[in-house]
């Protein structure tokens, strides 16, 4: 259980960092290396630079903002009403993290020796982040803390957007109206768009590139 996540009723900032072309990579060495890949009990490195990565982004973002959990190939925290930054030093926290994912991915491709079509892939691996503002459930499930409310949803149905063809990225940060308003954002230099969301109303975003 996380004990930085108490029970209640919060408002704050929903963060979700994914990792682009994780499934793909992962899936893609999977089969290429399928006769070789788990030999004598081994883990293959794919497996270990995206737990590296993982890794990484949660360090980036816990602290300022409480990990709630891993999902696959994304990271979710979220950070309660006073407590995390804003403005130009939220901004700032999203891009030292995209700059420290860059390069730990560097780092990999300087020791990896495989250079197979699977394993290549890793070079086209790159971050996105989602950040919205709302109000969500701290909840305890046996040993498990559950954070929920339809403002995780949105904030998990914004993961599939079009922000990186309206930018022409794929690394980018996509904040929410409800975002830009309540951390103080300064972003009129960004992309604006509606994006529709399944089962409610459509949201109004802004999208900044990252790494350009």
């Amino acid at each position: 259980m996380n004990t930085d996540l108490t029970p209640g009723k919060y408002n704050g900032t929903i963060v979700l960092a994914d990792i682009s072309g994780y499934t793909m990579f992962l899936e893609g060495v999977r089969q290429e290396h399928a006769n070789d890949a788990f030999a004598d009990g081994q883990i293959p490195y794919a497996y270990g630079l995206m737990s590296k990565l993982l890794g990484g982004i949660a360090e980036r973002i816990d602290p300022p903002f409480t990990l709630v959990k891993f999902e696959g190939d994304a990271v979710f925290a979220v950070g309660e009403d006073g407590v995390g930054p804003k403005g130009s030093a939220l901004v700032g926290c999203i891009t030292d993290c995209y700059d420290d994912f860059m390069r730990r991915l560097d780092e990999a491709g300087l020791t990896w020796t495989c250079s197979c079509n699977a394993c290549e892939v890793k070079k086209s691996l790159d971050l996105k982040f989602v950040l919205h503002h709302g109000t969500y459930i701290v909840q305890s499930i046996g040993t498990h803390v559950e954070v929920l409310g339809p403002d995780i949803t949105a904030a998990h149905r914004l993961l599939k957007n079009a922000a990186a063809s309206r930018i022409g990225s794929p690394a980018y940060a996509l904040f929410t109206a409800a975002a830009e308003t309540a951390l103080d954002l300064d972003l009129d230099d960004g992309i604006r768009f509606t994006e529709p969301i399944e089962g409610a109303q459509p949201i109004s975003t802004v999208a900044i590139p990252l790494g350009i």
